[in-house]
């Protein structure tokens, strides 16, 4: 059988690089692109990251305070992974997790019915950018790999800012650079390299997948994140190297004005 001409470039990206890019080509991008990757998302995030994805979002849960109400949003919560791991690890909490493709939420309601905690998390098609809920909503806000696909990314932080209850934080789990030779001999070539032969094999879309590792390499560096989440009005920040520095955890609370 000859292949067709559509079947000999699979790993052609269509997608123009992050840098350079407006605000609505870039909302357009991601939403086409997570649009078609829900199905083995799950799978290849734990397989490409070693299943370090897995020990990131409980670390980050794990430093997770609740005092007043009692309530975590998840920016950005895709198939709900840290939405169902912060309401396995505090009993007392109620979660909402928001995201704005649909698509990724179908697998992630499907996980919370499956683990019984329906009653606890309610999954919400919203944007970061504009959120549903009043001021003071919210003990603590979540988002994890998902401010790099935000655009406007001082907005999303102002609005997670907002829904804070005063002596709320924010946890923003997100992959970096790291620098050095670790960088150039070992992260830059699995990104470049591995990362998207191993998405050619098992994603419909691998060209989303050369998005997602240009995303990463283009996200600021700890220090600039760190100086941007002050800029939107955090206190006390703190940044938690993870995984030889591949990975970031950064708090920030929200102090009374």
């Amino acid at each position: 059988m000859v292949d067709t001409p559509s079947h000999k470039e699979p790993d052609r990206n269509p997608y123009p690089p992050v840098t350079g890019i407006d605000r609505d080509r870039h909302i357009g991008m991601v939403r086409e692109i997570f649009t078609t990757i829900p199905a083995r998302y799950d799978f290849l995030n734990r397989l490409l990251s070693l299943r370090r994805d897995v020990a990131w979002r409980r670390f980050a849960v794990r430093r997770m305070r609740f005092f007043d109400t009692f309530r975590l949003l998840d920016v950005a919560t895709g198939t709900a992974d840290l939405a169902i791991e912060a309401a396995r690890r505090h009993p007392e909490i109620q979660v909402t997790g928001i995201d704005f493709i649909r698509e990724m939420l179908t697998p992630g309601r499907q996980k919370v019915k499956d683990r019984g905690l329906a009653g606890r998390i309610r999954l919400l098609q919203a944007d970061a950018l504009a959120l549903p809920f009043p001021d003071g909503s919210f003990d603590a806000v979540g988002i994890a790999f998902g401010i790099r696909n935000i655009p406007d990314r001082m907005a999303a932080l102002r609005e997670m800012r907002r829904v804070l209850i005063p002596g709320g934080s924010v946890y923003i789990l997100e992959m970096n650079a790291p620098p050095g030779m670790f960088r150039r001999g070992v992260f830059a070539p699995y990104l470049n390299r591995v990362l998207p032969g191993i998405a050619r094999l098992f994603s419909q879309n691998p060209a989303a997948y050369r998005y997602l590792v240009d995303s990463i390499l283009h996200f600021p560096p700890p220090e600039a994140f760190l100086k941007m989440m002050a800029e939107a009005g955090f206190s006390e920040m703190e940044r938690h190297s993870l995984t030889l520095g591949i990975t970031s955890l950064y708090i920030g609370r929200h102090l009374q004005d």
